[in-house]
């Protein structure tokens, strides 16, 4: 029995000596916990922060004449470009995506978006028309990849891009020319257009505007689709500015 209680006796000191052994070795630290993070959108941040055109092949910068403009029946109800005040030549119709045939039109999920009026007034004097600068939005710069202040910036860099020539742009005087004269003007006071690049829109026997090819940079560019539908008139009447 002695022998019995001799055995227990070794086996419980050989348990507390595995034990001591465990339990004495320092234990390593605990790793960091794996965190699962989800990244979400600012409810404020907009979903277009970098510039991102596509979908179409280049631009079409189209200058109104105004005064042809505001002569006709839509003019006579716009009192921000046509009142009695407003005396401007070429204005901005728009910027258009464009591409070798045919163009994209009303991009946005909203069609009835605003522009803020601080941004569309920062426009006025290029664009100087609440209804055009939204219309214009809707119906052509939700088509860019841009969001609106950019668009609207690039708006401003490709009316800057143009000189206008001179004889043509101050209407000091009631003018008759050939669409082809008002082309080679255009050519000839901005190097690097050619007459492929450029289109002439008549109302009648009126110049109503001047269609201009850029490429999404901005450089000159021909397309060939635009100038095949330009005005071919022998005498396109310039209407004075007054």
């Amino acid at each position: 029995m002695k022998q019995y209680f001799g055995f227990i006796a070794l086996g419980a000191l050989s348990l507390a000596a595995v034990g001591w052994l465990i339990l004495g070795q320092p234990q390593p630290a605990p790793g960091p916990v794996a965190q699962r993070t989800e990244t979400r959108p600012s409810p404020n941040s907009s979903t277009k922060t970098e510039t991102s055109e596509s979908g179409f092949d280049f631009y079409v910068l189209s200058l109104s004449w105004s005064p042809a403009f505001c002569a006709s029946d839509a003019g006579r109800n716009s009192h921000q470009q046509c009142g009695a005040d407003r005396k401007f030549g070429f204005v901005v119709h728009g910027l258009w995506p464009q591409n070798a045939q045919g163009y994209p039109e009303f991009c946005g999920a909203d069609k009835l978006e605003r522009v803020p009026d601080n941004l569309g007034r920062s426009m006025f004097d290029i664009m100087p028309s609440m209804w055009l600068i939204g219309h214009q939005w809707r119906k052509h710069g939700s088509c860019s990849g841009l969001t609106q202040k950019q668009y609207f910036d690039k708006t401003r860099h490709a009316y800057d891009r143009i000189k206008l020539p001179a004889d043509i742009s101050t209407g000091d005087q009631s003018n008759r020319l050939s669409a082809d004269a008002i082309e080679t003007a255009f050519v000839n006071a901005n190097p690097g257009m050619t007459k492929g690049g450029i289109a002439i829109s008549c109302d009648g026997p009126r110049l109503e505007e001047v269609r201009i090819c850029l490429s999404k940079g901005l450089s000159f560019r021909d397309c060939p689709e635009v100038d095949r539908q330009g005005c071919r008139s022998n005498v396109a009447e310039i209407i004075p500015i007054r």
